[in-house]
């Protein structure tokens, strides 16, 4: 199962490619960006996405908006990271549909909780 990781912060993808690794999820693409995101979620068949809410031009909130309204993407798992816990954030990713949501700094163990938490056991 292909999972894309977004985030505009290349040591972030890098952290998030390793945590991913260490569960056993391979194969793993990144965009840098929502736009280039989306692009890819429309040219490749992912199982889930992981990306950071913070990017510039486009948001990870309206990429996930974007994923949600698109009939061919709207199943596609969606996990959103962010340094923020703030309510109204949380509240906006589940109203735009988001699957879970992390809080940035994370480890393996909480990456894998979240993943099981969409998944159930892999």
């Amino acid at each position: 199962m292909p999972i894309l990781i977004v985030d505009d912060y290349k040591t972030m993808l890098r952290i998030i490619r390793n945590l991913l690794k260490q569960l056993g999820f391979d194969n793993v693409d990144e965009a840098t960006d929502g736009s280039t995101a989306l692009a890819r979620l429309r040219e490749k068949n992912y199982g889930l996405v992981i990306s950071d809410w913070n990017m510039e031009p486009m948001t990870g909130l309206q990429l996930l908006r974007e994923v949600r309204s698109d009939a061919k993407l709207k199943h596609i798992p969606f996990v959103m990271v962010t340094a923020e816990s703030k309510t109204e954030n949380v509240i906006a990713a589940k109203e735009a549909g988001v699957t879970n949501y992390i809080v940035k700094p994370f480890n393996a163990e909480t990456l894998k909780q979240k993943l099981v938490a969409v998944f159930g056991n892999f």
